[in-house]
């Protein structure tokens, strides 16, 4: 089977990408497509494969300004020549499943999330740029939402990475989508630390992440945070922080795997379409105080792994982290590692191999 994946951008090693790494796994001689490719900044499973990329990457800039490029990548994707593969997969947050594959080509799409600036958080990224910019956005981004739901009627069967994702899915596009959880892998976490006295908060530092409502929490609890990330919103975070509260700029996995297995807890404020952070907390035996919505309501449970707080304000999130230091017997290395484990890498290989194999009878 001559197989392609078809990922947004390479310039990264965050959720979507790791789910790249674990699909290379599985289809070791499967080529990579993408709009923009940065080596410096993936794995070398990744930068050992052939990657092909579409002219985006010959534009300006495109390792930092990709993201400005979005109304050319329907374009970009169509001049792909997909002919003689037999499986195309498609990793989709940003534009990837509009490729056009052959007519005996199956098309699955791995669907991390229908694209959040066009969908669900339109009015958030138009309400932060300048008024021409605004004015401009509106057109475009109905032409691109007009190609995204066209474009998903090139896919044979989508993959949702989370139940919430799936009704999205079906809300967006009228598409039903399979469940497949994404890989984590559980064992490469220790589980067996005793705790520091520090709470820890993993990921970009951009608005949807709320880690503005972490540190206006920790300087009222005055308890410390280790806030382990980058974006465009560290420098005012940074400044609103008081000094109980540390930033680190990126980690290398060895590095925070030791800030997960030494931590309290991990503090997760924002929502998310799945989110790894809460299972490789768990992993490394530590509880989660997470907002009850979107992807944490999947993984953790409430009372026994971790805390769900109602609100995405600072009061709900104190009283959370109030919560969880009167109730820590509730919560055991055992049963978040126990919950994390729901969903290992290997689950994640077995699962997508039998959907394919099975349901879609490829040999």
């Amino acid at each position: 089977m001559r197989v392609a994946i078809v990922h947004y951008w390479l310039v990264g090693m965050r959720g979507g990408e790791r789910v790249i790494h674990t699909l290379l796994e599985l289809f070791p001689d499967a080529d990579l497509f993408t709009h923009v490719y940065d080596r410096k900044a993936v794995s070398d499973r990744i930068t050992n494969r052939k990657v092909t990329t579409t002219f985006i990457q010959k534009l300006p800039w495109s390792k930092t300004l990709y993201q400005s490029y979005l109304p050319l990548m329907p374009l970009a994707l169509e001049q792909l020549d997909l002919r003689g593969y037999d499986l195309v997969i498609s990793s989709e947050s940003g534009p990837a499943k509009g490729v056009l594959a052959s007519s005996d080509c199956l098309h699955v799409c791995y669907c991390h999330t229908p694209m959040r600036y066009l969908w669900g958080m339109y009015h958030d990224y138009r309400r932060q740029v300048g008024s021409i910019k605004r004015l401009v956005m509106a057109p475009l981004f109905h032409y691109l939402r007009l190609w995204d739901v066209a474009s998903a009627q090139r896919v044979d069967a989508f993959i949702a990475n989370s139940k919430h994702v799936a009704r999205r899915i079906r809300r967006t596009y009228g598409r039903e989508a399979s469940v497949i959880y994404p890989p984590v892998p559980v064992d490469a976490f220790d589980s067996q630390q005793e705790h520091e006295n520090y709470y820890l908060m993993v990921g970009q530092l951009v608005g949807y992440k709320r880690a503005d409502l972490a540190v206006k929490s920790f300087n009222r609890l005055n308890k410390r945070l280790i806030i382990i990330g980058e974006g465009d919103q560290r420098h005012a975070l940074k400044k609103m922080a008081k000094p109980n509260i540390e930033f680190k700029n990126r980690q290398s996995f060895s590095a925070i795997r030791e800030y997960y297995a030494k931590c309290r807890a991990v503090i997760f404020p924002g929502q998310e379409d799945f989110g790894m952070v809460p299972v490789e907390a768990m992993a490394s035996g530590k509880p989660v105080i997470a907002f009850k919505a979107g992807g944490a309501l999947e993984t953790v449970i409430p009372d026994k792994t971790g805390v769900l707080f109602n609100h995405q304000t600072e009061q709900c999130l104190v009283e959370a982290i109030e919560y969880f230091e009167k109730n820590k017997f509730l919560f055991s290395r055992k049963a978040c590692l126990d919950q994390a484990r729901r969903f290992d890498s290997k689950r994640f290989k077995s699962e997508f191999i039998k959907l394919i194999d099975e349901n879609y009878h490829l040999e």
